[in-house]
């Protein structure tokens, strides 16, 4: 029988989890460091849009059930535009007692509670902007904001940034290398960020015209920016 024996330490490194270990690459030459940045312009294919309703009652029961009226009106009006379930989704919801300031007596005085309901919007058909904020307004909508126009997938764009920003890092780091008196460069390291420039609009209080024949609300789709950010390290050499 063979029995070999293992330190206690050797043990415990087996039963602990791998960690993750930091690559270091030393360089023996001067080392050029670069943030480049790019931005490529394209049409938007869709808006988000957010849409809600503020109530105010006597009681957070009253002022929660008014919203939940109001609130299920402005739904149905949003699904009968064509907006499918899965683009409508609640992205705030609160409840909040109210008060005056009384100057007479110098106090707070309590006035009730108000409740805010928000729904965010995904919209695909871009060209009907207009039509669907009026539509929330005529729907009883107290707040809309929007809309932010975007991409629903940007990964081509994205890589698209990256190669043009990745060229000119390189660009740039052999032209400080040659300046320096060096041939070429070496990679070390590379690193990236994502920025999205879409144009968002402020909020918007709107109004329905009486006159059910003007044309809707006026909205420019403009582009979207996507923009990638790098980070390199290049060894002249």
């Amino acid at each position: 029988m063979i029995r070999t024996a293992i330190p206690a330490a050797t043990l415990a490194m087996l039963a602990s989890p791998a960690a993750a270990a930091e690559v270091r690459i030393e360089a023996q030459n001067p080392v050029v460091e670069l943030t480049v940045s790019e931005v490529v312009q394209s049409a938007p294919d869709v808006a988000q849009i957010g849409a809600g309703v503020t109530t105010r009652a006597a009681t957070a029961q009253e002022a929660v059930r008014q919203n939940a009226q109001e609130m299920d009106r402005l739904v149905t009006r949003m699904k009968a535009l064509g907006i499918k379930p899965k683009d409508i989704q609640t992205s705030n919801f609160s409840l909040n007692p109210q008060y005056r300031y009384d100057r007479t007596n110098e106090q707070q005085v309590f006035t009730g509670y108000q409740v805010s309901n928000q729904v965010s919007v995904k919209l695909r058909e871009l060209k009907r902007a207009g039509e669907v904020l009026d539509a929330f307004a005529g729907a009883g909508a107290t707040n809309i904001f929007g809309p932010n126009f975007m991409l629903e997938d940007d990964s081509e764009v994205k890589a698209t940034a990256r190669g043009t920003a990745f060229k000119r890092g390189r660009m740039m780091a052999e032209e400080y290398a040659r300046m320096a008196g060096y041939s070429g460069v070496r990679l070390l390291e590379v690193s990236e960020t994502f920025q999205s420039y879409g144009r968002p609009q402020p909020l918007m209080a709107m109004r329905v015209a009486a006159d059910a024949a003007e044309a809707a609300t006026p909205i420019e789709l403009g582009e979207v920016g996507t923009g990638v950010t790098i980070s390199v390290k290049y060894e002249m050499q």
